[in-house]
Parts: C-alpha cells; structure tokens; sequence
C-alpha cells in the first residue's frame, strides 16, 4: 500500500476513527495458563510480541494516527519472537521431522532443511501475522477468516497428534500437537466474542494488537504441526491481501503505475463500488472453499 492508498482507505472510513481497538492481552494469557504444554513453552514470546503490537496500537490512539511505531522496528521484533518460537518448536519435536518441510498431498515426502527450517518457520509466522493485519480493514473482514482457519488447524492439531489418525490419514505424526486443538477452539471462541462487537456497523475494532497476534498464532500452529504450506491454501485470502499489497507498491515504485485502484484487495473492490458488505460476505465465502481445500489435502495422497 502507498501514502496515496493510505490516505484514501482512512478517508473512506473515518467515520469510524474514534472507535475502541481490542486488546486480546486476557484471551491469550489464559489461553497460555491452559492445560497445553506444548504451546505453553512458546508462551513467553508470544505475549512478547503481543506487547510489542499493543504498544503500536496505544501509539495509533494517543497521536491520533495511522502509523504507531515505525514498521522497520516492528518488524524486527516479530521475526525476532518468531525465530525463538521456531527454535523451541525444532527443540522439542523429533528429528528428521522437527527441521523438515513436509509436502501437502504427498504420503512420505519431506524436504529436510536443516538449521534453515528456523528463519523458514519464522517467515511464516510473521507472514502470516501481517497476512491477517492487512486484511483487516472492514467490519468482520478479518475475524470471520480467522476462525475458519482455526477450526481447520484443529481438526489438523488432533489428527496430526493422534497416532491412530496420522497413520489412518498418511500423514506425519507430530507428538504433543493434539494439545493445540484446544488453543484453536480458544481461537474460535474469542473470535466470536469479538465478532458479537465486530458486526457491522462495528463497535470496536481488531487492530493490530489482534490481527498480528492472530496470524502469528495460526502460524505458530501451521510451523508445530508441520503443516506450513497447507496454511498457505487454508489462509489463502490472507495470502491474496498480502500479495496484492506487494505487487501494488512493486509497480508504483518501478513503474509509477498502479495494478489495483487500492490496495489491499478489499479496497480495490470497494473502489469498484461493491459495497463493504459484499466484500466481506464473498470474501467469507472464500476462506471457507479455501479451508475445505486445505481439509482435503489430509486424505488425497
């Protein structure tokens, strides 16, 4: 997204400025008391990074602006956070499987990575915490995604981590992981409550202290249950926003041309006069034919 695009997406909405941001600080901190040992020794990172995007947010309130702390810096805490995180995960699991990369629709195809698998797992964990952010821009846009993809992960948490399932399934089993299923309800559960304030015209927003700990949780999930580039299929909205984003300021800064009238994605159809809630009901319907695709890949091997 230019300056242009980010001047004209807050002029489109700036009747709703004033409204509340979210903290999801309480939803995770109890999540992280839970019975879930395995996540739990991720614990500490992630209400790192959850201090580190409440406090962009606090930023956006009290300057009254767009922007909260510097996007460079930012983003060296997440792939900071997001490097430990992978780390632990690679620690605790069994090798060859912790360090390698396994390939959807495939039974015993894996691409062992090494110490590489760490800066791998935490690109994905950032890009999937900036993937959800950038989605985020209209009432109920981005939670609605959220939680699909999170019942997806669930059903991917239990059959990874049973041993029966995984060997029924073909796929590779994970110990410990069965334990997230529980975290991906919680997901479910507090994105409910949210969306209930959410709905259009909504009351109170995501922002990033949500979006980005969102995203980085399903990332987190996709990176412990080795199912890295299913996340891709079953995040795929996500995926589009985010590459719309980059492909827009690719052309504006090589060529002066813009491919989408705004950007992310959701703009563009807006600027094509879609009305916002048939943005967000078809973009719903999307990330639920894309989850459908990433449940799919567990049996067509």
């Amino acid at each position: 997204m230019d300056c242009g695009d980010a001047v004209c997406a807050v002029r489109a909405h700036d009747s709703k400025v004033c409204h509340p941001y979210l903290s999801l600080f309480p939803f995770f901190n109890k999540t992280h008391i839970s019975n879930t040992s395995f996540f739990a020794r991720i614990a500490t990172s992630d209400i790192v990074e959850q201090a580190t995007v409440y406090l962009v947010d606090y930023l956006k309130v009290t300057r009254q602006t767009v922007e909260g702390s510097r996007g460079r810096i930012r983003l060296l805490i997440e792939t900071t956070v997001a490097l430990i995180a992978t780390y632990i995960i690679a620690s605790v699991g069994t090798p060859p499987l912790s360090t390698a990369l396994a390939i959807p629709f495939f039974k015993n195809v894996l691409f062992e990575l090494g110490w590489l698998f760490i800066p791998f797992g935490a690109f994905i964990i950032v890009g999937a915490g900036n993937a959800v952010n950038l989605t985020d821009g209209l009432d109920g846009l981005a939670i609605v995604p959220v939680m699909i993809a999170a019942v997806t992960f669930g059903f991917i948490s239990y059959f990874v981590g049973n041993a029966l399932f995984a060997e029924y399934l073909q796929i590779h089993f994970v110990q410990g992981t069965g334990e997230l299923a529980v975290v991906c309800g919680a997901l479910v559960g507090a994105g409910l409550g949210f969306l209930w304030f959410n709905a259009p015209p909504a009351q109170i927003f995501m922002g990033d202290t949500g979006s980005l700990a969102l995203g980085g949780a399903l990332g987190t999930i996709a990176v412990a249950t080795k199912h890295e580039l299913v996340l891709a299929i079953v995040g795929g909205l996500f995926v589009l926003e985010a590459i719309s984003v980059i492909v827009q300021v690719a052309s504006f800064r090589l060529f002066g041309e813009r491919v989408f009238r705004m950007a992310p994605l959701h703009h563009h159809y807006e600027q094509k006069g879609w009305a916002e809630s048939t943005v967000v009901i078809r973009f719903w319907i999307i990330a639920v034919v894309l989850a459908l695709l990433g449940l799919a890949t567990l049996k067509l091997r």
